[in-house]
């Protein structure tokens, strides 16, 4: 289901988050699917069961799945722009660490919506 590039420059646990809200939004997964167990998602792509989790962990943290201990990880019943919260984090967290700042941020968002 999960196609990773382990020579990406963008960390495994981003790729499986993207491709989840993509799935998601593709229809491919629904709400109630189950995802595949950390532990079995870790041996089926060679890679860290915590690489999985913490990508897990991202997603019940933005609302895209909610975890039933000892039952699973599910796709949580959402609307398009929790999908799309998500993905806008996704984005904005990588150039706040780089040290943009909020109204550089703001600025450029003004001026992205001005020229529609």
């Amino acid at each position: 289901m999960f196609l990773l590039n382990l020579q990406s420059k963008i960390p495994i646990f981003e790729q499986i988050r993207d491709q989840v809200i993509r799935f998601i939004e593709a229809g491919v997964l629904k709400p109630g699917d189950r995802l595949p167990s950390v532990r079995q998602l870790a041996v089926d792509n060679g890679i860290n069961p915590n690489t999985v989790a913490k990508a897990y962990a991202e997603l019940e943290k933005a609302g895209v799945v909610y975890n039933l201990p000892k039952k699973g990880v599910y796709v949580a019943d959402l609307n398009v722009s929790a999908g799309h919260r998500a993905q806008i984090l996704a984005v904005l967290k990588p150039l706040k660490e780089t040290g943009i700042t909020r109204k550089e941020l703001l600025d450029a968002v003004d001026e992205l919506f001005e020229e529609e």
